[in-house]
């Protein structure tokens, strides 16, 4: 069974600091050699760390408490305790963290471009009993305990971070596409929910990489839950523009659309404002034929356009279109979708 953790909820906590030594040198020729103690070691902090080979939160499903370590105590003969290890925890670009009980974004991973972050930092080292000498008191027997470590429970969130995300039912051809466009060899077979996880491939047109997602198989109902639900809706919202499968040897075909911008359209108003795409698939299949002309006569809003993975019609030219879509995205205005200068 593939399992695939969008988002969990850890338990984080910083090392502690070590204690102050309370000691004295009692050497031969020094038998008042006063306080010697040494100060505790400062606890480790707890640190996310992107690592770009990570693409899903899979590593921290089994694994829900990450605690640095404490420092060590001082010692006798002024000798400072040493520090705690750190607690790093790595986590996929895009990852988003929250705090558990308000909600509260944390840390933003996809808009930072932060490859590494210190959370929390540990405690701080008690003093030994060397501190506390003075005129009035050569013999001090005090010394400070460290200071605790704070710990936070927090939530732990991924949006896959890409450019042009596929929106469609299951079976519509999104991951056939994507295997067309890129070498990211999705699972494909001719049942629904062959994707159980967002696959991600990259798009090459002429020097200019192009980041795909193919997102699992959306259902009516999916913005309330039905389904794979809202676990996936949440790895598009940051796509430049969305590309609207549909299957057109499928009798619902002119409903497909409809039904599509919904689901998005519930779950959150700035999905459906993303420059948007509609694509006829499968124009190879006889019962397709007359089809696409149909679904841009119900659309006449829309930029509809037919492909054929299988035959690879109409394939450069949509290459060319997400091309414009990123450019668009990155610098408003027409713009010609080969050389990016002004149309």
């Amino acid at each position: 069974m593939i399992y695939f953790a969008d988002e969990t909820t850890i338990t984080v906590s910083a090392g502690n600091g070590g204690n102050g030594c309370v000691a004295f040198r009692r050497e031969k020729y020094i038998p008042m050699g006063g306080p010697s103690g040494g100060d505790g070691g400062r606890g480790g902090d707890v640190i996310f760390e992107v690592r770009r080979n990570l693409r899903t939160l899979v590593h921290l499903r089994y694994a829900h408490n990450f605690k640095a370590r404490s420092g060590q105590d001082g010692m006798g003969r002024n000798m400072h305790g040493s520090d705690g290890e750190d607690a790093i925890v790595p986590v996929p670009p895009g990852t988003v963290i929250k705090d558990a009980k308000t909600g509260e974004i944390l840390k933003d991973f996809g808009k930072s471009g932060e490859g590494r972050w210190v959370f929390l930092r540990g405690g701080n080292g008690g003093w030994g009993n060397v501190h506390f000498k003075s005129s009035t008191n050569q013999a001090p027997r005090t010394a400070l305990p460290g200071k605790p470590g704070q710990s936070v429970e927090i939530k732990v969130e991924l949006q896959l971070m890409a450019d042009i995300g596929f929106v469609g039912f299951p079976n519509a051809g999104k991951s056939s596409l994507l295997d067309k466009f890129t070498n990211a060899r999705p699972k494909i077979a001719p049942y629904p929910f062959t994707t159980k996880i967002p696959n991600l491939g990259v798009l090459t047109v002429g020097d200019r990489d192009i980041i795909l997602a193919d997102i699992p198989g959306i259902i009516e109902g999916a913005h309330e839950g039905a389904g794979l639900g809202i676990r996936f809706l949440k790895h598009i919202s940051r796509t430049a523009a969305l590309a609207f499968l549909v299957d057109l040897s499928d009798d619902n075909f002119l409903d497909a659309y409809r039904i599509l911008l919904g689901e998005l359209e519930g779950y959150s108003a700035d999905l459906i404002a993303k420059p948007r795409i509609v694509i006829g698939t499968k124009l190879d299949l006889p019962e397709t034929t007359g089809r696409l002309e149909q679904l841009a006569e119900a659309l006449p809003d829309e930029r509809v356009v037919g492909i054929s993975v299988f035959s690879g019609e109409g394939i450069e030219a949509l290459s060319l279109q997400f091309l414009k879509f990123v450019m668009d995205a990155e610098q408003p205005g027409d713009r010609d979708p080969w050389t990016g200068a002004p149309a």
